[in-house]
C-alpha cells in the first residue's frame, strides 16, 4: 500500500475503513511524514499501533492506498475513554471530512462500547484539528473543555516539526456521550 495523492472524495463509497495491521506501520510513518504538521515517531510505534491498538485506531484506503489514519487507545486509568494519539490525512483527502468520519468508525467499534468521552492534545497553533476536535464535540451535542496538559518546558530542547521549540499541548476532552446511540445512528 502507498499514500494516496490524487484527489479523493472521502465522502465516497470508495473509502473503506478497517483497522490498521502491524504491515501497515512503513506506510503510517510516511503519511505521517507527509502532512507536515505532525509529530514523527519511529515506525517501531507505527507498529506497535497495528499490533497492540489495532480494535481503537483506524485507517481509512481508496483502493490500495492509504488515505488516513488514526492513533487511539483507551487509557488503563480511564476505562471510559478513548485517547486519539494522532489524525493524519493524505493531502488529497483534506478538507472534507474524512478525519471526522474516521472518529466516528473508531466510536462504533465494539472496543469503544464503554466510551463516554474522547480525549486528545493539539497544539495551540494547529487551527485544523481544534477545529476538527470542537466540530466533532458539537456534532455530538456534547461539551469540549479545553486546559493545558504538556507545558512546552516538558518537551526539554526537542524541536517541533518545524524546527520551533515544541509547543505545549492541549488536552480536548470531549463528551460525554453514547456511543449506543452513535452506533445506532449509523446504522
Amino acid at each position: 500500500m502507498n499514500v494516496i495523492s490524487d484527489t479523493i472524495d472521502p465522502a465516497s463509497k470508495e473509502v473503506r475503513f478497517r483497522s490498521p495491521f502491524k504491515e501497515d506501520g512503513a506506510d503510517i510513518l510516511q503519511l505521517v511524514r507527509d502532512t507536515g504538521v505532525l509529530d514523527v515517531n519511529s515506525v517501531y510505534a507505527y507498529l506497535l499501533v497495528g499490533e497492540h491498538y489495532s480494535q481503537t485506531s483506524v485507517v481509512a484506503e481508496v483502493g490500495d492506498q492509504l488515505a488516513g489514519f488514526i492513533s487511539a487507545y483507551c487509557p488503563p486509568s480511564k476505562p471510559d475513554t478513548v485517547f486519539v494519539w494522532q489524525v493524519g490525512v493524505a493531502e488529497a483527502g483534506r478538507g472534507r471530512g474524512l478525519a471526522t468520519r474516521m472518529l466516528y468508525e473508531i466510536l462504533k467499534r465494539p472496543a469503544c462500547s464503554h466510551v463516554r468521552y474522547l480525549d486528545t492534545t493539539v497544539g495551540p497553533t494547529n487551527e485544523a484539528s481544534m477545529a476538527l476536535f470542537r466540530g466533532f464535540a458539537a456534532k455530538l451535542d456534547t461539551r469540549c473543555e479545553e486546559e493545558e496538559l504538556f507545558a512546552s518546558e516538558l518537551f526539554g530542547d526537542h524541536e517541533s516539526v518545524d524546527g520551533e521549540p515544541h509547543e505545549p499541548e492541549i488536552l480536548f476532552r470531549i463528551g460525554p456521550f453514547d456511543t449506543a446511540a452513535i452506533r445506532e445512528s449509523a446504522e
